[in-house]
């Protein structure tokens, strides 16, 4: 591995040398064509050098021990057999810059996060200090509102957390739903019966799912009526109780929507709503959201959590995060 080496930045020089016992590891961590210590490279400042199982770091101190809190947590990662990709690193670098989250993240660099949820085809664990709050708030509070742009993880990290909970019979029932707003289409030219027409607006949902659970368990869940996945109008006169509830792109629903499903909210239950506050495809814009108009009425009230996300917590690829910034501002 040959590159150029990088401008010296203000500050004093500081090298680190790390070794490696599992060479054999190495290629995982590196990445194809070493496209991991490059993203290192030319996100932290440092300059990066590989021999056998020896990596040099070079640059100011507090880069090198960035780097070097990067690389080793990915090393114990792959240890544990997760899979390293490109997201996972952008994520692994973003999170050790951060302060450390007390009774999340651990104090020692490169240890495995205390908070994380099993499910029976993957282990999720939080790609930010945002991620890592949420995740602990789904475990401590009846009700969550999670906030924020798309590719944060709001809906993935919630269907995560039901399955697992459906899987250990914490609860019954798990009830994925979405308004079925139209975005410029109209569902009545949509082929097909209802349940075809509004499948398409779930199919996210249904994602995340297969995600979670083999297909075959999440066929047999949804036909025994242990899974549900319906727009928010079949919520209308149900008591939810004994099951983990879903809403996702809340934005979209009414002021009228909103207040109906939450007061759905039943014994041994647990609801987690979801959505961008500054995207919705009600005729009315933001104003007419009634996300934006329940969060201004509940927040602060006990037993509900406020979970907010920014576009530092995007984990799909980099340049969504800018995008958002370049769309809604940095502090958006």
């Amino acid at each position: 591995m040959s590159r150029k080496p990088l401008p010296a930045r203000a500050g004093e020089r500081s090298r680190v040398e790390l070794l490696f016992d599992r060479p054999q590891l190495l290629s995982q961590l590196f990445g194809q064509y070493d496209q991991h210590l490059v993203a290192l490279e030319n996100r932290l400042g440092v300059y990066i050098t590989a021999r056998g199982n020896r990596i040099g770091l070079e640059g100011t101190a507090e880069q090198v021990a960035l780097a070097r809190d990067v690389l080793n947590d990915l090393y114990q990662r792959i240890q544990r057999g997760e899979e390293v990709d490109a997201g996972l690193v952008d994520a692994a670098i973003a999170m050790a810059a951060e302060p450390v989250l007390d009774g999340i993240i651990s104090a020692e660099r490169g240890t495995a996060p205390s908070v994380m949820i099993r499910t029976r085809k993957k282990t999720i664990v939080p790609r930010t200090p945002a991620q890592a709050h949420y995740m602990r708030e789904l475990t401590t509070h009846d009700m969550i509102f999670a906030l924020g742009p798309a590719g944060t993880g709001k809906t993935y990290i919630a269907v995560a957390q039901a399955v697992a909970q459906l899987i250990t019979g914490s609860v019954q029932r798990l009830i994925l739903s979405r308004p079925a707003v139209e975005a410029g289409e109209r569902l009545g030219f949509l082929p097909g019966d209802m349940k075809e027409k509004v499948d398409p607006y779930l199919r996210p949902l249904y994602d995340a799912l297969y995600d979670c659970l083999p297909a075959e368990q999440v066929e047999r869940r949804i036909a025994s009526g242990e899974i549900e996945i319906a727009p928010i109008a079949f919520m209308r006169g149900r008591t939810l109780g004994d099951a983990f509830v879903i809403l996702d792109e809340a934005q979209n629903t009414t002021p009228a929507q909103m207040k109906m499903f939450l007061t759905r909210f039943g014994q041994n239950s647990r609801m987690v709503i979801c959505g961008d506050p500054n995207q919705t495809d009600l005729p009315g814009g933001v104003g007419a959201s009634g996300l934006a108009d329940a969060t201004t009425r509940l927040e602060g009230v006990e037993g509900i959590s406020l979970c907010r996300f920014t576009a530092a917590d995007v984990v799909r690829h980099p340049i969504v995060g800018r995008i958002v910034e370049a769309y809604e501002g940095k502090e958006a």
